[in-house]
């Protein structure tokens, strides 16, 4: 995944880049997962539940469409974010009786189709919830390094008619100055000056975390979303390589005549009865 490698300094510009792809890929799927797991699994609820009439025939077709569609989009992300296209493969169409009821029993009984639907659905919420965390924590840190530009704006009204700008970082019940007071109120240049640098230092290797966090999502969806390993793949390179097919079998045949003679070897020896 050359989109998602991490590597070098922050001085360097592909540590940028590779951060933002990370950024993008797992703030898009805040809102396309959802999306996409909405429809996959309204979809394959209705035709499981419609299955047992005429009618749950070809709503198993269309569901398997739709599951195939979400994942061709998802397969599109991740080939734009690490630049490595996602190869995967259906049952071809020839294997495929005619009939609509063939048809959706031989798309379900496609392992493709159902690794997709893992995807889609079962990953779903630990994926959402892991880049929830992650992207929350970054943007904080994010949010902190701009803090110079617009700690000044937010306000608070405490009691005893008193109104303060500037940033809460903890519990403030009575003011910055009052009691019970938790915490850093950011309410000075030198306060936002600060808090920056510290987020600045904080952001720096979380960038990391994010790298790894978008890194083991799209590892997960590219070994659900691609074409299972065939078996036989070795085998069927060998038959469409050309010229003759080398002999697989371990050669049985013996020597025309033994390079040793002598009753030791056993070789051209008859059976002889001693009579005394």
């Amino acid at each position: 995944m050359n989109g998602l490698r991490l590597s070098g300094h922050p001085l360097r510009p592909s540590w940028w880049v590779t951060t933002r792809h990370a950024l993008w890929y797992l703030l898009a799927y805040q809102v396309m997962g959802w999306l996409l797991f909405s429809a996959a699994l309204a979809a394959v609820t209705t035709a499981a539940a419609l299955s047992i009439t005429l009618a749950g025939i070809p709503l198993l077709v269309a569901a398997a469409g739709i599951i195939h569609a979400c994942a061709s989009s998802e397969r599109s992300r991740l080939r734009a974010v690490s630049g490595e296209p996602v190869e995967y493969r259906y049952r071809e169409p020839d294997e495929t009786p005619p009939g609509l009821r063939a048809r959706a029993r031989a798309y379900w009984k496609d392992t493709a189709t159902w690794r997709e639907f893992a995807y889609l659905a079962g990953m779903f919420l630990p994926l959402v919830v892991l880049g929830c965390v992650v992207l929350a924590v970054w943007l904080v840190l994010a949010a902190g390094v701009t803090l110079p530009l617009w700690y000044w704006a937010p306000f608070a009204h405490f009691p005893h008619g008193l109104t303060v700008h500037g940033v809460q970082l903890g519990y403030f019940p009575n003011g910055p100055t009052g009691p019970n007071a938790v915490g850093v109120y950011v309410d000075t240049l030198p306060k936002a000056l600060l808090t920056a640098l510290v987020c600045l230092l904080l952001l720096i290797p979380f960038s990391y975390v994010l790298v790894l966090t978008a890194r083991t999502h799209a590892a997960v969806a590219r070994a659900l979303l691609r074409a299972p390993e065939d078996p036989l793949a070795p085998a069927k390179d060998l038959l469409q390589r050309p010229g003759p097919l080398p002999s697989l079998a371990p050669r049985t045949d013996r020597p025309a005549r033994p390079t040793h003679e002598g009753p030791a070897h056993g070789w051209g020896q008859e059976t002889t009865a001693h009579i005394r």
